[in-house]
């Protein structure tokens, strides 16, 4: 029994022990209890590698098995308790020699110790229903049965149901779906990979395989559409292989680390004192933005050299250094919201393009963000600032990235030479971009083009003067004043696409019917001698003045403003003219849909009703505005319908892994308690799109490294990397030291 523990070496060395004194006596007692437990320890593996050895142990004779049988039906018929009876089994190892009296000794241990041990309980149960299924088969076959159902045995839960395989035409469709991407690049229309997914998967003849969720799931996830339908399917095969998609080929996991307060970084291609839209508007939505004080905000602006500064700011205005720049941005701001921003503002390199009167990055422009503070990404015009950039991808370096579309490219280019053509790759340039940098784009009207992940929102406010002024003119109207001292006015830079075509055009068109009416017009531009020359050889009643802030007081009394643009997204000056309480002559476009439901908005689809609609304005006095209607002009409202839309609330409500997720679309079901409610189709589901957007990452990374390559589409030479000047001005390294050419 000494195998057991009762030994008596332990005695003899405790008296051992006793018989010293000092240090001897603690080292007997500290031998006798190491010596203790290491045969205990002994012990224990031997009886685990006993019962391994069991299971794993040819078949034995029949003799033996005969022998268990009558052991275990003695036991079960004389015992009355729950626990399995092992020592009649015990018994009939000890009578085989296999065994001998070892293996007696260690049943009876067992069976003291096992009394209510659930495994054991569970093997005589299967032990039970298996000597009644399989009486008159051989012994061999029996114990064959036993040990491969101890082995079997598992406490998981159950595995799912059996679902239906997947057939070649499922995967062809799904294929084809999850190829949409691809698609669009190539220029294939949308609705017709839909009508083969459809036609492709209503020939399956098994179409329950597609009813696999129940009533009771919710009505987002039952048969509401092909597409769907074949996503769940899919997952579900998947689902029940055990197998979960760990992210696409091209997907860049790390990403930085999500600290207490979140950090959202707003990049856009424009900066004070130019005055314009993606100058003025991400000024305004960094102030805001930063107002609530749930995230640190960074607006991130080019910087231009003096040489181009003086091409692009008013006035001749140039700045020796960035913070002086921010100094002008931050006075220009406060002054017009009336509170101290608190948001940082950032600069990265730019140089001015005098064919496209825009600003486009030198270098990569996300560099410029701190790896810690890159969590999420706003690109105001995520096209423009997309062209040309060689360097990090922005969804790879950042949680979530919102696009924000402020201008129709695709108008603009339509005026040019060749402009067709040039118009073609731009629209398939843009949908690369938007699908390679983006997670959500939101478009200012349905005037911009349909880009992937885009849907339609105006997120764009009026400056708070302007509502202020609309205030005090409808108290002064309400006092008996008459604050409309003159007629109609249009105010814009003065360049062709801004809507002067189309203003003379009208003008000349109607020159009798529009005979008693004057229409001052207010604005700077490269056109506009042009624009004058133009006028004044039909002889049109425009009178031609410098350019001002629209803000400005001799501006305030005039009644009608006038915009017969449809170049514009959402034009900024006809939001200001309704907060300041004036009538809003415009065309019948969708950059106008937004102040269709301002009443003193009066749009026009002919030009006889262009004529109608200003003498209509002209002969009454627009309508005072509700506070519904100032607030659906304001900033705080302009702000949240950014916030929802953009899904930034609920970003910056989640936790690191939700951020995460939202990089890709999600697909999944809402969780309703039943297990195949809690399938998710985005952690199943491998994501094709996935891998064709980061395709198209790739090849735009390797286009845009080639010098000659962005000379021939079009490029600001040595926009590549920034210059000597650039990094003297922002403190960079020398370009040759950040982007070293090594060789000999």
């Amino acid at each position: 029994m000494a195998s057991f523990g009762v030994d008596t070496r332990p005695a003899a060395a405790a008296s051992a022990a006793s018989s010293g004194v000092g240090g001897g006596a603690g080292e007997g007692a500290l031998s006798f209890l190491s010596r203790g437990l290491q045969e205990d320890l002994r012990l224990i593996r031997a009886r685990a590698g006993e019962l391994e050895t069991f299971l794993n142990a040819p078949v034995p004779e029949p003799e033996l098995l005969a022998r268990l049988r009558r052991a275990y039906s003695s036991a079960s018929a004389s015992s009355a308790r729950t626990r399995l009876d092992l020592s009649a089994i015990g018994r009939a190892f000890e009578a085989d020699a296999w065994r001998g009296a070892r293996a007696a000794a260690r049943w009876r241990w067992l069976e003291e110790e096992a009394e209510e041990w659930e495994p054991l309980r569970t093997v005589r149960a299967r032990l039970r229903e298996l000597e009644r299924t399989t009486r008159g088969q051989s012994a061999g076959d029996v114990l064959r049965k036993v040990k491969l159902g101890l082995k079997s045995m598992s406490f998981a839960p159950e595995a799912s149901e059996d679902v239906p395989p997947l057939d070649l035409g499922e995967l062809f469709a799904y294929f084809l779906k999850q190829s949409v991407p691809l698609f669009d690049q190539l220029g294939i229309r949308r609705d017709v990979c839909d009508k083969l997914v459809e036609s492709l998967c209503s020939k399956r003849k098994d179409h329950h395989a597609y009813n696999f969720l129940s009533a009771s799931e919710p009505s987002s996830l039952r048969n509401d559409n092909v597409g769907d339908e074949l996503d769940l399917r899919i997952a579900s095969v998947l689902q029940s292989t055990g197998h979960h998609d760990e992210g696409g080929f091209w997907r860049d996991r790390p990403k930085s680390d999500i600290s207490d307060k979140r950090h959202v970084a707003i990049v856009t291609t424009a900066s004070l004192p130019w005055m314009t839209g993606t100058a003025v508007n991400p000024l305004f939505r960094a102030a805001y933005l930063a107002k609530s004080s749930m995230q640190d905000v960074t607006l991130v602006v080019p910087w231009l050299c003096k040489s181009d500064q003086e091409l692009v700011y008013p006035n001749s205005m140039t700045f020796n250094s960035p913070q002086e720049q921010e100094t002008y941005m931050r006075n220009w701001l406060e002054e017009r919201v009336g509170f101290k921003t608190d948001f940082k503002i950032s600069f990265y390199p730019g140089k001015f393009q005098k064919e496209r009167r825009s600003i486009i990055p030198a270098g990569d422009t996300s560099q410029f963000i701190p790896s810690k503070e890159a969590d999420i990404a706003i690109l105001e015009e995520p096209e423009h600032l997309n062209w040309y950039h060689h360097g990090k991808r922005w969804t790879d370096k950042f949680n979530h990235v919102i696009g924000v579309v402020h201008t129709n490219y695709l108008e603009y280019i339509k005026r040019e030479k060749n402009g067709a053509i040039q118009a073609f790759f731009v629209k398939h340039i843009n949908n690369l971009v938007a699908r390679a940098y983006c997670h959500k784009i939101l478009r200012l009207s349905g005037a911009t083009q349909n880009l992937p992940k885009s849907m339609i929102c105006n997120v764009h406010g009026v400056n708070p003067k302007f509502l202020e002024v609309g205030e005090r003119i409808a108290a002064e109207r309400q006092s008996g004043h008459q604050s409309f001292s003159k007629g109609a006015y249009f105010l814009g830079k003065m360049v062709w696409a801004k809507g002067y075509r189309e203003l003379i055009d009208l003008f000349a068109k109607h020159k009798t019917d529009l005979e008693g009416i004057k229409l001052d017009i207010y604005g700077n531009g490269e056109d506009s001698h042009e624009v004058q020359s133009a006028a004044r050889k039909l002889n049109l009643n425009l009178n031609f003045h410098k350019g001002r802030d629209h803000a400005d007081d001799s501006l305030h009394g005039y009644k009608v403003f006038i915009n017969p643009s449809i170049s514009d997204v959402l034009c900024t000056a006809t939001a200001e003219a309704l907060a300041m309480g004036k009538f809003v002559v415009c065309a019948d476009h969708p950059s106008n849909d937004f102040f269709r439901s301002f009443p003193n908005c009066l749009t026009y689809k002919t030009s006889e009703d262009f004529v109608a609609r200003v003498k209509e304005a002209m002969t009454r006095d627009p309508q005072p505005l509700t506070s519904e209607q100032r607030y659906n002009l304001s900033w705080e409202a302009a702000t949240q319908r950014f916030m929802e839309h953009s899904e930034l609330d609920r970003v910056l409500g989640s936790s690191s892994s939700e951020c995460s997720g939202s990089a890709t679309a999600e697909h999944g079901a809402n969780s309703t308690g039943s297990s195949r409610s809690s399938m998710r189709k985005s952690a199943s589901v491998p994501n094709l799109s996935d891998v064709v957007d980061g395709g198209l990452a790739f090849a735009h990374y390797c286009l845009t490294g080639s010098e000659l390559l962005r000379l021939s589409t079009g490029a600001v030479p040595g926009t590549r990397d920034y210059n000597k000047e650039h990094s003297a001005d922002l403190r960079l390294l020398p370009p040759q030291v950040q982007n070293p050419v090594y060789g000999w």
